[in-house]
């Protein structure tokens, strides 16, 4: 994720996270997103379609499409082959964010704690994932961790939904949220994505 691309999370404020189990819902969930306006897919190495499904969406080329759930090099190395543009990790690790900075690929570290922000800021990252939110503090934790680090920028996911995401994004010093509550492999299958669009477009509409 370039700066262009972070000022482009900035301005749509949702991060979607998508877990696949069933790649024929894989177009679906990509249909959803860009009528809805949205132009990111984090897809998540929590399941054996990870790959597959970037491979996939990258291929098409209508959404920009990271890789989440990302702990190890072989992981990064795996989800770069396929067609990411940008790692999320759910902790933090020199060797992967190394791995990703030599690739010129952007890497988003999870953080919860003030050493692991300032041992991202010693890898030159100036964005992080705090994760889970809501275990570490939430709002609160961010709004206190942002006077210190006052030039970090934070995506959260884990406890965000669609009650309280509005208000992580009152927050300067929040890019962006993320979350399955914004588009979901489970629900798509519900109706083949009827209540999916429907819930995503009520997400977008309470941002303007």
């Amino acid at each position: 994720m370039t700066t262009n691309y972070l000022e482009q999370l900035r301005k749509e404020r949702l991060l979607p996270l998508y877990t696949t189990t069933d790649m024929s819902l894989v177009e679906k969930a990509e249909e959803i997103l860009v009528n809805n306006g949205l132009s990111f897919i984090e897809v998540t190495y929590r399941s054996e379609f990870a790959g597959a499904t970037i491979k996939q969406l990258s291929e098409s080329g209508k959404l920009i499409v990271g890789a989440g759930t990302v702990t190890d090099v072989e992981t990064a190395k795996d989800a770069i082959d396929n067609g990411a543009t940008f790692i999320v990790m759910p902790g933090f690790s020199s060797e992967v964010v190394q791995y990703c900075q030599e690739r010129n690929v952007p890497v988003y570290p999870g953080v919860a704690t003030p050493t692991e922000i300032i041992a991202a800021k010693n890898e030159g990252l100036d964005t992080v994932k705090f994760f889970p939110a809501d275990v570490y503090g939430g709002l609160k934790a961010i709004k206190a961790l942002s006077g210190p680090f006052y030039d970090i920028s934070f995506i959260p996911t884990g406890g965000v939904n669609a009650d309280n995401y509005l208000e992580f994004l009152d927050v300067e010093a929040i890019v962006a949220v993320g979350g399955s509550f914004i588009l979901s492999e489970s629900v798509i299958a519900k109706d083949n994505g009827e209540t999916a669009n429907k819930q995503l477009a009520d997400l977008v509409a309470k941002l303007k």
